[in-house]
C-alpha cells in the first residue's frame, strides 16, 4: 500500500493581505472585517481574488470565508463557477491516470459544495457522484454519515439509491468549497473506511485554508488508515486570527444588528455613509458580481400589503402551470434603493415584480441533483435536455434584460448552474447564478465587505429540523432585470407563495421573477416480490472507456459485466461441433479472435475509404427517421456488438445535425435466450423506455428482430416496465424485416470484416450460468492485448468525417423514406427458407444471408459453402479472400436476393473435415 499525502501548496510563496487597495482600483471585500477584526489572509496571489470575509451570526466561529467564484453567496457568470470545478477535475484526472479515474467515484458536501462536487465529476469524465445532504427522505436508508463540527447544521446524511456506489475500490474524491481544518474530511474518510475499505482518496477543494499542524494531522491520518490520500486545490493558505476574535466578532455581529433594528432595517454601514479605507480614500468600487443600485443590507424588506398578495398567490397556487402568478398593478410599495457614491439618498418607489411560472418538462426520472447519486448516464440525459428547457427560461424572460440571475436553492445548484451556464449562451443579458441557503451572516452595505445585502425568508421545505429563517445574498441591490428561482417540488410550497416567501421578497427587487420547478427524485422503493428473491436495488453502473473498451467514455456505456480474466475462447470446430450436437450454446464460449493478415487489413482500408460516404449518408438517414418518428431524444441501445459502431456513428450524427448528446448504451441479446433482462431494468429505471431505440448493424433474415419482440413481450408479461418498442433501427435492411433503416441494398459494411479490432476490442457477449446469475449482466471481454491492431476509432472517425458532404443527401432520402412505405416484407426470411431446402440444410439458424452474416460465418464459424450473386463486385473481395483461406468454394447464383449468403454444414463434425479443419461438400 503506498501510504501517502500530498498536499500540493507552496507556503513560502505566499503574501500577506492587509485590506488595502488591490491596486487595479477595486477594494478587496475582506477589508471591512479585516480592519475591525484584525482577520488576515496570508497565502497565495490569487487568494483574494477569490476569497472575501464576512461575520458569521455563529457561535462556533466568527468570521465566513465567502467564495467569489462558488456561486453560493456572491452572484457569478455560471461559467466561472462551472468552470473552476471542471479545472478541479481536471487536474484530478491527470493526477490518477485515465486508468483509475475511470473508477472513481465523487462525493461533495452539502450544502454549499453540491454544485462545485458535481462539476469535479464533470472534468473528471464518466464518474458517478453523490452528495451528502441534511434533508432525510422516507424509505430510503442511510449508507453512511458524518459531522460538521463548525456549521450550522452538523449532520450530514449519505443516501445513495445504489448502496453498491460507496463500496468499490476506486479513488473516492472529496470535494467541498474550503479545507479549513480538515476535521469534515477526517471525520468522512473515518466513517467510510470502516464501512468501504479502499487504498486512494483524493480531497478536492477550492481554497487549502489549513494551518501546518492541521496538514500534518492529514498525513498522519492516510498513514494509520494505510491508504494514499492526495489534496487538489485552487488555491491556498491560512487566515491569521488574532486572540478574542470569536467573542470581538460576535459583540460586533449584535452591535450592527442592534442598530440596523433601532434604525428601522437599514444597515448601520447604510446610515453611516462610506468607510473610509486606510489611506483616506472612500470606497468606490462594488465587488465585482456586484453592479447598479445597491440596496440597503437590510434584514429583510417591509412586508407587502397581505391582502394584495393573498390574492395574487391564489390566483395561481403551487403546482400551476403558466401564466404571471402575481404583478397586480395595486401592488405597488414603498423600496428603499441606496444610492451609488456621491448621489443623494432617496426613497423611491418602484412596482413589484411579475411572478411567471415556468415548466420545463424535466426529463422522466432524472435525478434533480447528486443526493441519490448522479450517473454518467444521467449526466448524458441532462446535456440532451438543457436546450429545451432553457428556451423556455429564455421565453419567459422580459424583452431585452440586461442582467439575469438564476438563483438555486440550498443544495440544489448544480442543475440551476446548468441551467443558468446554458442561458448564459442564448441570451444577449449578462447572466449570474447564486442560491439561498441556510447560513446566517452578518450583511454590511460596504464595498470592503463579501455580504452586501441579504434578503430573509422562511424555510419552504418542510425541514426536518423545524422551521427557521433561510436566507439570499447579494441579490437585492444586485440591478436584476429579473430573477429566475429554480427549486425542487418539495420546496414548492405555500410557503414559497406566501406573503413574506422567497417570490415575494424577491419580487420587491426585480420586475421580473421566473418560478422554475424540478421534480424532486426519490428512489422507487424495491418491490415486495423484489425484496424477497432479494434482489440487489441497482445494478452496476455501465462499463466505459478507456477501463472498458477502445471508445471513448461518453461513446457508449456497456450494459454487461467484465468477464477479461476469464478464459473463453475454444478452437472453431469444438465449438461447432457443441453447437450443432446439442451440448453447448454458441453464447457459453468465445471463438478464437480472428487476426486479420496484412493483405486481409489492406482490404479493409480499402474497402472503408470507397464506402465511407454510403455508410455516412445510411447513418444520416436511419438518425433522422428515428428523430422524426420514435423520439426527438432517443436513447440509443445497440446490440452488442455489432451494433455498436453503428449506435456510435447514429449518435455523432444526432451531434452533427442536430447540436443532441444522446444516451448510448450497449446490450447483449442470444439468439434462443434474448435480451439481457437486467439491462432492461436497468434502462427502464434511467429512461422512459419510450425513449428507447434499438440499433444494430444489419438485417439478415430477420432472426434478431424476433427474438427481440419476443423477448420484450416476455419481459413485460413478468412484471418488467413497459412501454419498450422492439422494433430495431439499422444501418441495412436487406432482409426487409424492419422500418427504420438507413438503406436497403446488401453492401459492405467494413465494420463487418472484423471481429473486435472494429468493436472498441469487445468480444462477442458471453451467456453462461456459472458466471452470469440472475441477477447479473451478460458478459463479455476486452481484448486489451489486440490494442496494437485497433482500428475500432479509425473507422469511426472515417465515416463521421464524410457527414458534411452528405448531409443535403440525407435530407432528401430521409424525407423520401418518411413518405414511403416502408412495411416489412420478409422477403429475407423467404429466400433463407427456400435456400435451407434447396441446399438440404433443413434448418434456417444455419443460413446466414446479407455480407455482414457471411462475413461471420468465415470468422467464427465452419463454413461449408459461399452463394455469391452473380456479378457481384468489390463488396465481396473480402469474402473471396477468406474462403480462399479457408478453403471454402464460392458458388455464383442467379437471382439471389442478397449479395451474398454463407452456408454452415448442416451435419458437422470434427471428423468430417480432417486434419485441416475445412468442412466437406455433399
Amino acid at each position: 500500500m503506498n501510504n501517502a499525502v500530498n498536499n500540493g501548496d507552496d507556503r513560502d510563496s505566499r503574501d500577506s493581505q492587509d485590506g488595502r487597495d488591490s491596486g487595479d482600483g477595486r477594494i478587496w471585500s475582506g477589508t471591512w472585517v479585516a480592519e475591525r477584526l484584525g482577520v488576515e489572509l496570508v497565502g497565495d496571489d490569487t487568494l483574494t481574488d477569490m476569497l472575501g470575509l464576512a461575520l458569521r451570526r455563529n457561535p462556533k466561529r466568527a468570521h465566513l470565508l465567502v467564495s467569489n467564484v462558488l456561486g453560493k453567496h456572491v452572484p457569478q457568470s455560471p461559467s466561472v463557477v462551472h468552470g473552476h470545478g471542471f479545472a478541479l477535475g481536471r487536474r484530478v484526472r491527470e493526477l490518477l491516470g485515465a486508468e483509475e479515474a475511470a473508477g472513481a467515484v465523487v462525493l461533495g458536501y452539502a450544502e454549499t459544495a453540491t454544485g462545485l462536487g458535481h462539476s469535479v465529476a464533470d472534468g473528471l469524465g464518466a464518474a458517478p457522484y453523490l452528495h451528502s445532504t441534511r434533508r432525510p427522505v422516507a424509505g430510503v436508508p442511510a449508507a453512511g454519515g458524518f459531522e460538521e463540527s463548525h456549521s450550522h447544521a452538523t449532520s450530514h446524511l449519505l443516501l445513495p439509491e445504489d448502496p453498491a456506489l460507496l463500496a468499490g475500490d476506486g479513488p473516492l474524491v472529496l470535494v467541498d468549497d474550503e479545507f479549513s481544518t480538515g476535521n469534515t474530511v477526517l471525520n468522512t474518510i473515518r466513517a467510510l473506511h470502516e464501512r468501504y475499505p479502499r487504498g486512494r482518496y483524493v480531497v478536492v477543494a477550492l481554497v487549502d485554508m489549513r494551518s501546518a499542524a492541521d496538514a500534518g494531522r492529514l498525513a498522519a491520518f492516510a498513514r494509520e488508515i494505510g491508504a494514499r490520500v492526495d489534496l487538489v486545490a485552487a488555491a491556498s493558505g491560512t487566515v491569521r486570527l488574532p486572540p478574542g476574535v470569536l467573542e470581538k466578532g460576535q459583540e460586533l455581529v449584535a452591535r450592527y444588528e442592534s442598530e440596523s433594528a433601532a434604525g428601522g432595517g437599514r444597515s448601520a454601514a447604510g446610515r453611516w455613509g462610506l468607510v473610509a479605507p486606510r489611506g483616506g480614500a472612500a470606497h468606490r468600487h462594488s465587488p465585482a458580481p456586484l453592479k447598479g443600485v445597491v440596496e440597503p443590507a437590510s434584514e429583510e424588506s417591509p412586508p407587502l400589503p397581505a391582502q394584495s398578495l393573498d390574492a395574487g398567490v391564489r390566483a395561481n397556487p403551487p403546482g400551476a402551470r403558466g401564466g404571471d402568478m402575481c404583478g397586480s398593478a395595486a401592488w405597488a410599495r414603498p423600496a428603499t434603493t441606496h444610492p451609488r457614491p456621491g448621489e443623494n439618498r432617496t426613497w423611491q418607489t418602484r412596482p413589484v415584480g411579475h411572478i411567471t411560472r415556468v415548466d420545463l418538462s424535466w426529463p422522466r426520472r432524472l435525478p434533480d441533483g447528486g443526493r441519490h447519486g448522479f450517473t454518467p448516464a444521467h449526466r448524458i440525459r441532462l446535456e440532451a435536455a438543457l436546450p429545451a428547457m432553457t428556451a423556455r427560461l429564455a421565453e419567459a424572460l422580459p424583452a431585452n434584460p440586461r442582467s439575469v440571475l438564476v438563483l438555486g436553492f440550498e443544495e440544489l445548484m448544480y442543475t440551476p448552474l446548468r441551467l443558468a451556464r446554458e442561458l448564459e449562451q442564448v441570451v444577449a443579458a449578462e447572466v449570474r447564478y447564486s442560491t439561498t441557503t441556510r447560513s446566517p451572516v452578518l450583511a454590511v452595505d460596504d464595498p470592503g465587505y463579501a455580504i452586501r445585502s441579504r434578503i430573509v425568508f422562511p424555510a419552504h421545505d418542510d425541514p426536518a429540523d423545524g422551521p427557521g429563517e433561510r436566507y439570499a445574498y447579494n441579490v437585492a441591490g444586485g440591478g436584476f432585470d429579473a430573477v429566475v428561482a429554480v427549486v425542487d417540488s418539495v420546496a414548492d410550497t405555500a410557503a414559497l407563495h406566501a406573503p413574506d416567501g422567497l417570490l415575494a421578497r424577491l419580487a420587491a427587487h426585480t420586475p421580473h421573477v421566473v418560478l422554475a420547478v424540478v421534480p424532486s427524485y426519490v428512489p422507487e422503493p424495491l418491490s415486495a416480490a423484489a425484496l424477497s428473491e432479494e434482489r440487489p436495488a441497482m445494478l452496476p453502473e455501465p462499463l466505459r472507456g478507456p477501463a472498458f473498451s477502445s471508445y471513448a467514455p461518453e461513446e457508449v456505456g456497456w450494459l454487461l459485466q467484465d468477464l477479461s480474466d476469464v478464459t473463453l475462447e475454444a478452437p472453431t470446430e469444438e465449438r461447432e461441433e457443441a453447437i450443432q450436437s446439442g451440448g453447448a450454446h454458441y453464447a457459453e464460449s468465445l471463438p478464437v479472435e480472428y487476426q486479420p493478415s496484412e493483405q486481409y487489413q489492406e482490404l479493409f482500408h480499402a474497402a472503408l475509404a470507397t464506402s465511407a460516404a454510403r455508410l455516412a449518408q445510411a447513418v444520416g438517414v436511419v438518425t433522422e427517421t428515428v428523430i422524426a418518428e420514435r423520439s426527438p431524444r432517443p436513447v440509443l441501445v445497440s446490440l452488442a456488438r455489432a451494433g455498436t459502431p453503428i449506435g456510435v456513428l447514429m449518435r455523432r450524427w444526432a451531434r452533427f445535425r442536430h447540436g443532441l448528446d444522446v444516451p448510448h448504451y450497449a446490450v447483449s441479446i442470444v439468439r434462443g435466450r434474448g435480451i439481457d433482462a437486467n439491462a432492461l431494468r436497468w434502462l427502464a429505471a434511467h429512461h422512459d423506455p419510450r425513449d428507447v431505440v434499438f440499433v444494430d448493424g444489419w438485417t439478415g433474415k430477420g432472426a434478431i428482430t424476433r427474438e427481440l419482440a419476443a423477448a420484450i413481450e416476455e419481459f413485460e408479461a413478468g412484471g418488467g416496465a413497459a412501454g419498450f418498442d422492439a422494433e430495431i433501427a439499422v444501418l441495412a435492411d436487406p432482409g426487409s424485416c424492419v422500418r427504420t433503416y438507413g438503406t436497403r441494398e446488401d453492401f459492405l459494411i467494413p465494420s463487418a470484416c472484423l471481429n473486435s479490432t472494429v468493436s472498441g476490442l469487445i468480444s462477442r457477449t458471453v451467456l453462461r450460468a456459472d458466471l452470469v446469475g440472475p441477477d447479473d449482466f451478460h458478459g463479455a471481454k476486452f481484448y486489451r492485448e489486440l490494442a496494437g491492431a485497433d482500428v475500432s476509432v479509425a473507422f469511426l472517425d472515417a465515416v463521421a468525417a464524410r457527414f458534411p458532404e452528405v448531409a443535403d443527401a440525407v435530407d432528401g432520402a430521409a424525407k423520401e423514406l418518411l413518405a414511403s412505405d416502408r412495411t416489412p416484407s420478409w422477403e429475407g426470411w423467404a429466400a433463407v427458407e427456400r435456400i435451407s431446402e434447396e441446399y438440404g440444410i433443413h434448418d434456417v439458424n444455419l443460413v446466414k444471408p446479407g455480407v455482414g452474416e457471411t462475413t461471420r460465418v468465415l470468422l467464427r464459424r465452419v463454413p461449408w459453402k459461399i452463394l455469391a450473386r452473380a456479378g457481384a463486385g468489390a463488396d465481396l473481395d473480402h469474402v473471396r479472400l477468406l474462403a480462399g483461406q479457408r478453403g471454402v468454394p464460392v458458388e455464383e447464383v442467379d437471382d439471389l436476393p442478397y449479395t451474398c449468403v454463407g452456408l454452415i454444414h448442416p451435419q458437422f463434425t470434427r471428423g468430417a473435415t480432417g486434419a485441416d479443419g475445412r468442412a466437406v461438400t455433399v
